[in-house]
């Protein structure tokens, strides 16, 4: 009976690696302009604009807003038939560092909006092409934007085959600790350090003096509007209302263990916040809880739609997508937040929750040189292969990958022509956004 490294092997016969190089657009593609209009059906309508507006910003911005586009497109791409819960949106700007529930840094991906069981490529796929965009956004060469993006396939495929000979306990315990020590750049290890300083401090010092405000008995969140603001009657009269019922509901979603800790916070205030960039429009709101001892709580309790992989992949097995966020997340992290749960609103929404921020360190692209983004694609592809090699089978995707370069290569060539790909998709939103078909602020 062949082992499960060679039935992997056996399956390139079938979908040979180098066949994972090809991209080309099909002539029924679907225009990419319709299909950032569509995936802003049903979110907040005033808040669409800064959406678009964050997505004109550049081909990368575009990129981090622009998941449903390449989902599209990954469906019609070559695959293995081995499927992992996937990330979903897998670019450079979805993993960083944060802290575990013992308060050790580790490097980890820490967006999870998209997941669902689909095919493994589709989330190397994406995380390639990202790290070429980036390296175009930044001004490297080529040939350096292609080499991050092959060192991080190759990363991928190495630890693969690590995690593929280790005990089952061995690889679902595998973390990956903070990274400075791996950081070459001095400017860019010291970027890290101070970025890492100032989130600790945050904590210490209760960042709610820079979120909040003392006008009344209790302390409020801060209005920024149109970033963070509160609901007022033209929008929602009873948003505030909403959100208690939603949390007592939340409560329910977490392990017996935690929610003892829970009920030592009481909540203050709650106000809506926009964030990142693919998520804008949908509901955000940002909760603020404080214990006996007035010490702050933030939590973040953000709407969860239809991954855009289920068009593809199929739908989830759970009802609430909230659950269908935290459940993925627990089974591709290493250490989940302690607050993580999910919960139903009105209007028949769904939402997860988690901490607002837990010592969150995201990376300093605009700081990186060439040999930094390929170090950096290196340490993603490490921790996207420990996510992948809890929920697939190790072995018989080692057995696919192989020892030799042939996938790292042909995925590199797949994240140039996308790359290409996405400019043009670029340039056409900002056409439509010239012409009035869509409307930024």
């Amino acid at each position: 009976m062949p082992s499960r490294t060679e039935e992997g092997r056996a399956l390139r016969a079938r979908v040979p690696r180098s066949s994972h190089a090809e991209w080309k657009p099909g002539r029924k593609r679907r225009d990419p302009v319709e299909i950032v209009i569509e995936s802003s059906r049903g979110r907040v309508p005033r808040l669409v604009p800064i959406r678009y507006q964050r997505m004109l910003q550049s081909p990368f911005s575009f990129f981090r807003g622009a998941a449903s586009i390449m989902a599209e497109d990954l469906a019609r791409t070559p695959r293995s038939g081995l499927r992992v819960q996937a990330c979903g949106d897998s670019h450079l700007l979805n993993f960083g560092v944060f802290a575990t529930p013992e308060r050790r840094r580790i490097f980890d991906i820490n967006d999870f909006d998209e997941t669902l069981p689909a095919p493994w490529e589709w989330d190397v796929k994406r995380l390639a092409a990202s790290l070429v965009i980036a390296g175009r956004h930044l001004r490297f060469s080529r040939r350096d934007a292609r080499a991050a993006a092959v060192a991080a396939v190759r990363s991928y495929r190495r630890h693969m085959a690590v995690y593929a000979g280790e005990p089952a306990l061995d690889a679902w315990y595998a973390r990956i600790d903070a990274v400075p020590q791996l950081i070459e750049d001095p400017e860019l290890r010291g970027e890290y350090a101070h970025a890492v300083r100032r989130q600790k401090q945050r904590d210490e010092t209760r960042e709610h003096h820079d979120l909040t405000h003392r006008g009344g008995r209790k302390p409020r969140i801060k209005s920024e509007p149109p970033l963070v603001y509160h609901p007022g009657a033209g929008d929602d009269p009873r948003f505030a209302g909403n959100v208690e019922a939603a949390l007592r509901r939340y409560r329910d979603s977490l392990p017996d263990e935690r929610r003892p800790l829970y009920d030592r916070f009481e909540l203050c205030d709650v106000a809506m916040k926009v964030v990142g960039v693919g998520s804008v429009g949908t509901v955000c709101a940002v909760a603020l809880f404080l214990d006996r001892n007035r010490n702050p709580l933030y939590l973040q309790i953000k709407q969860a739609r239809a991954s855009v992989l289920e068009p593809h992949a199929g739908a989830s097995r759970y009802d609430n997508q909230g659950e269908r966020v935290v459940v993925g997340q627990r089974l591709m992290q290493t250490a989940s937040d302690v607050f993580l749960g999910w919960t139903r609103g009105d209007r028949g929404r769904h939402f997860y929750v988690r901490q607002l921020r837990d010592w969150k360190v995201k990376p300093a692209l605009e700081l990186m040189r060439p040999p930094n983004l390929v170090r950096y694609g290196e340490i993603c592809g490490w921790a996207l292969a420990r996510a992948h090699a809890r929920t697939g089978d190790a072995a018989l995707l080692s057995g696919y990958l192989g020892r030799n370069p042939s996938f790292d290569l042909a995925i590199g060539r797949f994240a140039v022509a996308y790359a290409q790909q996405n400019e043009s998709d670029y340039q056409a939103f900002k056409s439509a956004a010239r012409s009035g078909r869509i409307r930024s602020r």
